[in-house]
């Protein structure tokens, strides 16, 4: 049978889409609070913006406000703001209309006036929201326009709704959710103001919280006092001056200050200010307000731009007392001071999730639900930016503020090396101002390192990663005036490789990898053969280590009888499976790549040498195997008890 080809459209209403956007349009069901707080924000923000173009006339008392009011005795949630208000048309069109955006229409109206308040809302689908959690929904709203008729407007979750004149007497919207089975969480205190706290921290229009159970009951408590104070005020004018009169202490109205409701958020978060207007102890208050951290913050960054893209915020580089594996920081990210989510990777570089701050851009392209983000190519020209303004805070303080560039580093160094390895564009910025501590305590970058060091380490970096485990290294480079470096976090090992990528003429070596010609003395090679077969052969057989590699030098330092060096490759791959968890097999006795040095110098090694009958020589040859061991890496918990024991021995045989 043939099918005729047919056109049309596909068939979309109200009653096959609602449910998906109850069901489906927030990822987070407590995103709702955000939705209809920021609408009212809406509303006195349109009201505002009407009364600077003198269409609106406030009053000189005007306070506007968002109140959050929770009753969990009536498992109900309500939104009440004292903006513009609704018509019925308009609730018609903006609340009858799936995804009509007033904001939108009132934007267009108004678009060619200049105003420095931003309207929050976007889409028109926020109220929506609301029916994820709520079995019914009311409306009470009076619009700002003079002889308007209040309405009331209600629906029960369906596509099916009832609007009629309202009794609203005041300005403005009230949306009462009637909570569901599911939802009564939202209307306990805690929970509401956990939620609030988060996303509505910064919002610019104050928000109030209140309880009308506890609110009912102070209410009752202040009636109770009043009363009683009635009383005592009769007894008191009874026995005061002639005409009678009370005085109001200070601490009347200090109490009554008290009492009075304060708003839970910041209409002026400390990003909205020019940098030169904010002093250093406003940066660590915002910082311990937001983060919760009383550690003081090594700097910041405040970030001010209007224009190709309107951004603003403020990145903190936070001490770091931890590993760094372990580091995860937080960067709030706002669309006109409505919080959006932590750590949108899209808009911050992986590298600086290392840090804590806040940013927020009203141009960010989020879709429909305001969670997540849409429009690549802008969001990209965002993150370059915030990239180069890092750059140019840490180039700049290197440059102009050494000293504590220097101060900083061993903390901030992790977020710059990390950074360097993952975004080229950030490394080439950087790459001229990364430092390294030398043995003097010195800061010093790679290309003065190789200057200081090419009569004796001609393009090799030696490197210290363990100070106490690698002392005798140290002592050994500082007497023959070899500098070294210090590269102690996790992320050096990949660091390393990312320099060595990009400056293929250099080579980095650690202290223990091998040793150079400045520290030995010239060796005749048939002598060096056939005392390294004779070692080897005694200290295999002392050991019980059969593939033992041994090597013999005539060492500058007589004092130091052996020592354990591991190719470099060797130790890093190691490094690199144990950082990824993976088992590693070549590690433990005579591993590949690690290889006993025995100096011919030292008295203790020409005694095993020269005393093949002595019951002693297997002892010392045991002994300077592991001492050369420890300064390498830890033994094995059997090893270390055979360790004791031994120099215990040792000692027992030195009293004798």
């Amino acid at each position: 049978m043939l099918i005729m080809a047919k056109q049309g459209s596909l068939s979309i209403n109200s009653e096959n889409i609602f449910p998906i956007i109850k069901k489906w349009l927030y990822s987070d069901h407590d995103i709702f609070i955000r939705e209809l707080v920021s609408n009212g924000c809406d509303a006195v923000t349109k009201l505002k913006k009407l009364s600077v173009m003198g269409e609106f006339e406030e009053a000189d008392d005007e306070k506007y406000k968002v109140e959050v009011r929770i009753n969990p005795t009536d498992k109900t949630l309500t939104f009440i703001d004292n903006g513009i208000g609704m018509t019925e048309d308009e609730v018609d069109e903006y609340i009858n209309q799936i995804a009509f955006s007033g904001a939108a229409a009132f934007m267009e109206q108004y678009k060619d006036k200049a105003s420095d308040e931003q309207i929050i809302g976007h889409f028109g689908l926020g109220f929506y929201s609301a029916f994820m959690v709520a079995d019914k929904v009311t409306i009470d709203t009076l619009s700002y326009k003079e002889g308007a008729t209040p309405v009331h407007w209600e629906c029960d979750g369906g596509t099916e709704f009832d609007m009629e004149d309202g009794d609203k007497a005041e300005r403005g919207t009230t949306i009462t959710l009637y909570l569901n089975d599911e939802s009564y969480e939202f209307c306990n205190e805690y929970r509401c103001r956990e939620i609030l706290n988060k996303y509505c921290s910064f919002m610019p229009v104050e928000i109030y919280f209140v309880n009308e159970e506890e609110e009912a009951k102070k209410a009752e408590e202040a009636a109770k006092k009043d009363a009683e104070e009635k009383v005592i005020d009769v007894d008191v004018k009874d026995a005061d001056t002639e005409d009678g009169d009370s005085e109001v202490t200070l601490e009347d109205e200090e109490e009554e200050e008290d009492d009075a409701p304060k708003p839970i958020n910041q209409i002026h978060p400390l990003w909205t200010k020019h940098p030169n207007d904010c002093t250093d102890e406003e940066y660590k208050e915002f910082y311990r307000d937001v983060f919760h951290d009383y550690k003081e913050p090594l700097f910041w960054i405040h970030l001010n731009m209007d224009y190709p893209f309107n951004l603003k915020g403020i990145l903190y580089f936070p001490k770091i007392n931890t590993k760094y594996d372990t580091i995860e920081g937080t960067i709030k990210i706002y669309n006109n001071q409505v919080f959006i989510a932590d750590n949108i990777k899209e808009v911050i570089p992986e590298y600086l999730l290392l840090l804590k701050g806040c940013i927020d851009c009203p141009d960010l392209p989020l879709n429909v639900s305001r969670s997540a983000l849409q429009n690549d190519g802008f969001v990209k020209k965002i993150s370059n930016y915030i990239t180069k303004k890092v750059a140019e805070k840490l180039s700049g303080m290197c440059k102009t503020d050494r000293e504590n560039y220097e101060k900083y580093w061993d903390d901030i160094s992790p977020f710059i090396k990390f950074g360097c390895i993952r975004d080229q564009k950030f490394n080439d910025k950087m790459k001229d101002y990364i430092i390294f501590k030398n043995m003097e305590g010195k800061y010093v970058t790679l290309p003065d390192y190789l200057e200081a060091g090419k009569e004796k380490y001609e393009n090799n970096v030696f490197y210290i990663t363990d100070e106490v485990a690698q002392s005798q290294y140290i002592n050994m480079f500082k007497e023959q005036e070899i500098d070294a470096i210090y590269l102690t976090h996790q992320i050096d090992t990949t660091f390393i490789t990312h320099l060595e990528q990009r400056n293929p003429e250099v080579k980095f070596l650690r202290i223990d990898s091998e040793l150079t010609d400045n520290f030995k003395e010239t060796i005749d090679e048939n002598e060096e053969k056939e005392l390294t077969e004779k070692l080897s052969e005694k200290f295999k057989k002392a050991t019980g280590v059969e593939n033992l590699i041994v090597k013999v030098e005539k060492l500058k330092n007589a004092d130091m009888p052996s020592m354990i060096t591991v190719s470099e490759q060797t130790r890093r791959m190691s490094e690199m499976m144990e950082m990824y968890g993976m088992s590693n097999s070549s590690t433990g006795l005579g591993a590949e790549g690690e290889t006993l040095v025995l100096n011919m110098n030292n008295d203790l090694v020409q005694y095993v040498l020269n005393n093949d009958e002595s019951e002693n020589t297997t002892t010392i040859c045991q002994q300077l195997y592991d001492l050369a061991r420890l300064a390498n890496h830890p033994l094995k918990p059997e090893e270390m008890t055979a360790f004791v024991a031994r120099s215990n021995k040792i000692l027992a045989i030195l009293t004798k």
